[in-house]
Parts: C-alpha cells; sequence; structure tokens
C-alpha cells in the first residue's frame, strides 16, 4: 500500500514542523502531521531519549538548549518554519528564550502549539502528571469502573493520545486552515486534561438519559449487560459481544442456542452472563468466529495487537503493515487524493543524523557549524558532511 501511495500528493507537504521532543503525546502529533506529509525536525536535547520510538522518517538535531548558541539555532529553526510543538510545562520555553512573543514576532506567521498536561492557566498549570492524572481530572475517569472498584483508565489512550497528540494536530491544522486566510499564525493552547473531557462530550450530554441509570459498570456500554462485553473462549481467547439492539441480540442468541423466552434481553444479568460464559467456554474463538459469520449480531473476535494484520477479517483491508515485527497502523482517516503514507516504515533518526543538514538549510556557513559544534551547542552525528 505504502509504494503504491508515495507517488501522490500529501495534504501537509511544504508545511515545515518543529517538534521539541517530548513524551508520546508531542511525538505522537508530529507523526500525524509527518504522516500526512509534513517536514517534521524534532529538537532533541544533547542527550538521547531512551523512549523515543515515534521519531521515524522525521528529520533530528541535537541542541544545548543551556547554550545561547543552541537557543538561537532553535529561534532560527522557527523563523522559517510554520509550526512548533512545545512539549514542556508553562514558562519553560519562556525561560529558555523560546516564548511565543519572541519566536511569533520574528515569524507572525508560526503556528505555536503548547501541549500540556493541563493547560497554560488555572491552578494545576505547573504540576507534574500523567495520563491517569488528566485522565481523572477531566472527569472521564470517574466513569471507568465496575462493581464499585476504583475506576481504572484504559492505558494512557484517553489523555495522552486522543485529548493529547490527536486534538492538539487538529489544533494545528486548524490554525493553519485559518492562517490561509489572515496570513497569521496563532497559539494553540492544548491540554491534555480539557482535550479528554472533549473526546467525552458525547458521555457528558448524554447523562441524564436512562442508558447511565446506574453506578459505574452496571449501565448499558459499561458492562452492565449481557449483551455489551467480552466472554471468554474454549482457547483462552475472547468474543466481542454488542447486540444491544432488538433484532442483534435475537441473531446473537441463535447463534448461541438460547431461547429468548429463557434469556430476555432486559432479563437476569447475572444468570444470563453466567449461561452466556458456559457457553462461549465450550467452543474455540475460530468456531464462533465461523458461527457468527452468517449471522448479524455484532459478534466480533477480540484480535491480538501483535496478530490483528494477520487476521483473515483484517488482511484484506491493508490498515497495518510490519515494520521490524512491529505491527503498525496506516494513516487515518483516508484521503482519496491526498493520502497519509506512514513514517513508520522509515528508518528512526540517530540524535545528531540531520544537525548539519539542517543548520545549513538556516543559512549557517560550514566556519560557524563547526564552531557550534565545537562548543558545545549542537551534535552533529557525521561531521563529515561538512
Amino acid at each position: 500500500m505504502v509504494i503504491k501511495l508515495c507517488n501522490k500528493a500529501m495534504a501537509l507537504k511544504g508545511i515545515k514542523v518543529v517538534e521539541m521532543m517530548g513524551l508520546a503525546p508531542g511525538p505522537l502529533c508530529g507523526t500525524i502531521l509527518a504522516d500526512f506529509g509534513a517536514t517534521v525536525t524534532v529538537v532533541q536535547k544533547m542527550e538521547p531519549n531512551p523512549f523515543d520510538v515515534m521519531s521515524n522518517g522525521k528529520r533530528m538535531i541535537s541542541v544545548n538548549l543551556k547554550s545561547k548558541e543552541g537557543v538561537d539555532v532553535v529561534k532560527n529553526l522557527c523563523a522559517s518554519s510554520d509550526v512548533l510543538i512545545d512539549t514542556f510545562r508553562p514558562g519553560v520555553m519562556e525561560k529558555l528564550g523560546l516564548g511565543p512573543e519572541i519566536l511569533m514576532k520574528k515569524n507572525s506567521r508560526l503556528v505555536y502549539a503548547r501541549l500540556t498536561g493541563y493547560g497554560q492557566s488555572g491552578f494545576y498549570r505547573n504540576k507534574a502528571g500523567h495520563d491517569i492524572n488528566y485522565v481523572a481530572m477531566s472527569g472521564i475517569l470517574s466513569m471507568l469502573s465496575k462493581d464499585k472498584q476504583p475506576p481504572q483508565p484504559p492505558v494512557n489512550l484517553l489523555s495522552d493520545f486522543a485529548g493529547g497528540g490527536v486534538l492538539c494536530a487538529l489544533g494545528i491544522i486548524l490554525a493553519l486552515f485559518e492562517r490561509t486566510s489572515s496570513g497569521k499564525g496563532q497559539i494553540v493552547d492544548s491540554s491534555m486534561t480539557e482535550g479528554a473531557a472533549y473526546v467525552g462530550t458525547w458521555l457528558f450530554k448524554s447523562k441524564k438519559l436512562p442508558i447511565w441509570s446506574g453506578e459505574p459498570g452496571t449501565n448499558a456500554i459499561d458492562g452492565g449487560l449481557a449483551c455489551y462485553t467480552t466472554y471468554k473462549t474454549k482457547d483462552g481467547k475472547f468474543m466481542a459481544v454488542g447486540a444491544l439492539e432488538p433484532q442483534f441480540y435475537t441473531n446473537f442468541l441463535k447463534g448461541l442456542e438460547l431461547s429468548e423466552d429463557e434469556y430476555p434481553q432486559m432479563g437476569d444479568t447475572d444468570s444470563c452472563k453466567t449461561k452466556f460464559q458456559e457457553i462461549f467456554l465450550s467452543k474455540t474463538q475460530e468456531e464462533w468466529c465461523n458461527i457468527f459469520d452468517k449471522i448479524d449480531a455484532c459478534v466480533t473476535p477480540v484480535l491480538d495487537m501483535d496478530l490483528v494484520d494477520k487476521h483473515k477479517y483484517r488482511a484484506s483491508d491493508e490498515s497495518f503493515y510490519r515494520n521490524e515485527n512491529l505491527v503498525i497502523p496506516e494513516p487515518a482517516p483516508k484521503l482519496s487524493r491526498t493520502p497519509g503514507v506512514s513514517t513508520g516504515n522509515k528508518s528512526s533518526p540517530a540524535p545528531g543524523q540531520h544537525t548539519i543538514e539542517v543548520l545549513k538549510e538556516i543559512g549557517y556557513t560550514k566556519h560557524s557549524i563547526e564552531q557550534l559544534i565545537k562548543n558545545g551547542s549542537v551534535y552533529a552525528m557525521r561531521q563529515s558532511n561538512l
């Protein structure tokens, strides 16, 4: 699929992005932009980041942000760029002399995206945190419990990635679109806490609907119904059941060879779950797939993340590819004329790999680059490129 798309135009071709290296949310934001054609240059500190797995297809320069010359390199880089992704806590970039007032004065078209846990204002603005803290403060985590047990986040998807990386990328795209008419950049304040809440807008708006009448974990779509949950199969795998509508529930029971009179949808949940668990344990996942392939009942296998691309239901849709034995999703959504091309199939850059190339692009001479390397303001992997 990648080979077929490489010759097509890309939606963000020509857009230059500077990504201040941070943890997962910022790199995902940069990856989304790179996957759709932007040139993304990662500014890494002099010490390598051992957790970096998202720099594929990006350029990387190593800069000493404690030196005036190193800070000047970032200033000059931003002067000819379209987007800056700030992944630091509020105030850090200002202390470095790289705040929006300074950079946008030199480049009024710059979109300055600030991706933080709690945003640029408010009581918690300077507090440290992780996804679990942000999703807790968003109000969403309170809904993710069952049987009155403590709520648990679904790994770090909600705040780090959905509310953080994805919504920050959306904010950047919106600002770039507005720039086409105004000619001016703007600051994008992307809070992972606010982002998680925004992703959950439907949950907030639907709170008074009957589907949320019970405690968390007892409602229609949070595990309370026997027809909307997962069941273990004979081979230790799982099936996901989402037979909410009456017609799907009827078909679901047909697949299990059960009577709806005996197991009505709104009957005793515990007895239904117990019976369904017993029946699902009688067959393998593959056997259940064969049964429900012929029945429209909203019943699907729970696919293993490491094998999702090889399963018979996914192998034909070209939504994944393998890179060094890792399964990588292709960019989404799919655009008909200017589709994205995953940067994940490209090699990951080494620290300082593109330092000299980037410095030359923004006007540094051979002599000035040599001086920057000599005084420790930057690190370049291949100095022979000079």
